[in-house]
């Protein structure tokens, strides 16, 4: 092989490479690493995932989904924390109790939430717009969330975890998905 030839295949290598893995990265995966303990204990410090950032731009997320997505008051950080109220509802919160009220149950449904780590603290309401959410950490006592910051804009969004990577014993896909049906009483 002459010494030109390998470097030429190098070069095809390297193009090739990046032909496939740059789109993937920026439109479809992209990794994404736990930083605090909002989401004890579903999501623990340090642990490493993949996003699916593809899913949520041919379909709604559903309430209870985890969620990545850019933080509102800073986009240059990236937030993981629990969908709670969707565009157009009210979000009623007492003490540790969650209320959502919509045109399909005007009298409120009640959260049934079995992966929190702690309850939530005070009180509020917010009515969405048609292109907001309502996000909450399953650790409630210190998450910074949308009780503190205001709705998240669909905007913001960036998609859903899809693999947990690390730590190795805790290796699954779709980590901290809840079926919608199961968080409402």
């Amino acid at each position: 092989m002459k010494n030109g030839s390998f470097w030429k295949e190098i070069v095809y290598y390297i193009i090739f490479a990046l032909l496939i893995v740059i789109p993937i990265r920026v439109w479809i995966a992209q990794p994404f690493i736990v930083n605090g303990s909002s989401m004890d204990s579903t999501f623990l410090d340090g642990e490493y995932l993949i996003v699916d950032e593809l899913s949520y731009r041919f379909r709604e997320p559903e309430r209870g989904a985890v969620l990545i997505f850019k933080y509102p008051e800073d986009p240059s950080k990236y937030f993981i924390k629990r969908l709670i109220g969707l565009p157009g509802e009210t979000i009623d919160i007492k003490s540790d109790m969650v209320t959502i009220t919509n045109e399909k149950n005007p009298l409120g449904i009640v959260l049934n939430e079995p992966y929190i780590y702690s309850r939530s603290l005070g009180d509020g309401r917010i009515t969405l717009d048609s292109d907001e959410y309502f996000v909450m950490g399953d650790n409630r006592m210190v998450s910074s969330d949308s009780r503190v910051w205001g709705p998240l804009p669909k905007s913001d969004l960036v998609g859903r975890p899809f693999i947990r990577l690390l730590p190795i014993t805790k290796i699954d896909f779709f980590p901290g998905a809840v079926a919608s049906s199961t968080i409402e009483k």
